[in-house]
C-alpha cells in the first residue's frame, strides 16, 4: 500500500490478492478536504479501462471534451475510455476498483463496447447487480480504510467462481497490447492466432474498441505516462518511439485528450499526477491502461 499526500488531498492504492490480479488492477481511495473558499478540485481522467467508483462527496460532476458538466452518481461505473473525462469533486472520499479487460468480462453483465466512453449509474443498471450490495455498504461510509478495503476484497473474492468466455484469448490480447513493440492489427492477430475479423469482434466486446484504436491508445498512454511521472519533461522527451514525429503525437493527443499537449501541460493536475506516482510505486505502471495481465491458468472457454 502506498500513500501520497498533497494539499487538501490524500491518495492510497492497494493491490488485490493474487487470485484477483488477473481481473483487478488496483483498489484506490481518495480523500479531499477543501475549505469553503475553494470548494472543488478539478482534474482529468485520461483514457483507461473500466472502473467502479463509490463516491462519498458533497459534489461530483464530469464532462467529456465539448460536453456540459453533468452530476455523477454515487455508484459511478465508467466503461473503457478513449476520451479524457474532466471531473470536479468536492469534500469527501471515493473508493475505486480498476478492472482489467478480463475483469470486465468476468464481473460485469454487459459487453464492454456497450459502455465505452460512457459513465453510468451502477445502482440503476442490472449489468452491475453483483456490486449493488457492496455499493450500499461503502456509500454508508461507516468503516475505516482497512475495514473497507477488507470488505471490497472479500466481495470481489466472492465473485471468482464466475466463468469467462474466451478467457485465454482476452488475456493473450491484453498481454500483446502492453508490448511496446507491437505495431499493427495484423501482427496482433498473428500473435494471438486469430483471424483479423475474429479479433475485431472480441476486441470490441471485451476491450470496448476495435484493435486499431486500442493500439493507437496504448502508444499514446505510454507517452502520457512518462509525462505524468515527470511533468517537467518536454513532450519530445516523453514520446513513444512509434511516433513518426511530434505532429503525429499532437494529433493523437487531441484525439484522446480533447486539447493540445501544451494546453494540457499548463493545467493543474492535483489528483492525477499524485495518482500516477502512487500507482507506479505500488503497481509498476503509472496509468491503468498499461497494466500487464496476470494469467489465471484457465483453459479456453468459448
Amino acid at each position: 500500500m502506498h500513500n501520497e499526500t498533497g494539499k487538501a488531498l490524500a491518495i492510497r492504492f492497494a493491490l488485490p490478492s493474487e487470485a484477483l490480479r488477473p481481473f483487478v488492477t488496483t483498489y484506490y481511495w481518495t480523500e479531499i478536504g477543501i475549505d469553503e473558499d475553494d470548494p472543488l478540485i478539478e482534474d482529468r481522467y485520461h483514457p483507461e479501462w473500466g472502473n467502479l467508483r463509490f463516491i462519498r462527496s458533497n459534489i461530483c460532476r464530469a464532462a467529456h471534451p465539448g460536453e456540459e458538466w453533468t452530476n455523477v452518481p454515487q455508484f459511478c461505473v465508467s466503461g473503457p475510455s478513449s476520451l479524457a473525462t474532466a471531473f470536479q469533486v468536492g469534500r469527501g472520499t471515493t473508493w475505486g476498483i480498476g478492472l482489467m479487460p478480463l475483469g470486465w468480462a468476468k464481473f460485469i453483465g454487459g459487453a464492454a463496447d456497450d459502455y465505452a466512453d460512457r459513465y453510468v449509474d451502477g445502482a440503476a443498471d442490472p449489468a452491475f447487480l453483483a456490486f449493488h450490495g457492496l455499493a450500499d455498504k461503502l456509500l454508508a461510509g461507516e468503516g475505516s480504510f482497512a475495514a473497507e478495503l477488507k470488505l471490497i476484497e472479500e466481495h470481489m473474492a466472492g465473485l471468482l467462481d464466475r466463468e469467462v468466455p474466451n478467457e485465454t484469448a482476452i488475456t493473450a490480447i491484453n498481454a500483446e497490447l502492453v508490448d511496446p513493440e507491437l505495431g499493427t492489427v495484423v501482427e496482433l492477430a498473428e500473435r494471438v492466432n486469430m483471424t483479423v475479423r475474429s479479433l475485431e469482434r472480441l476486441s470490441r466486446r471485451a476491450f470496448g474498441f476495435p484493435p486499431k484504436l486500442l493500439l493507437r491508445r496504448q502508444r499514446f498512454l505510454r507517452s502520457l505516462a512518462q509525462f505524468m511521472l515527470d511533468p517537467s519533461l518536454k513532450w519530445l522527451s516523453a514520446l513513444d518511439y512509434q511516433y513518426h514525429d511530434q505532429a503525429h503525437f499532437v494529433r493523437d493527443f487531441k484525439r484522446f485528450m480533447g486539447m493540445s499537449p501544451s494546453a494540457y501541460a499548463k493545467l493543474d493536475k492535483p489528483l492525477l499526477v499524485a495518482a500516477a506516482q502512487a500507482r507506479m510505486e505500488i503497481a509498476g505502471q503509472a496509468v491503468q491502461g498499461l497494466h500487464a495481465p496476470t494469467s489465471t491458468g484457465a483453459k479456453q472457454r468459448d
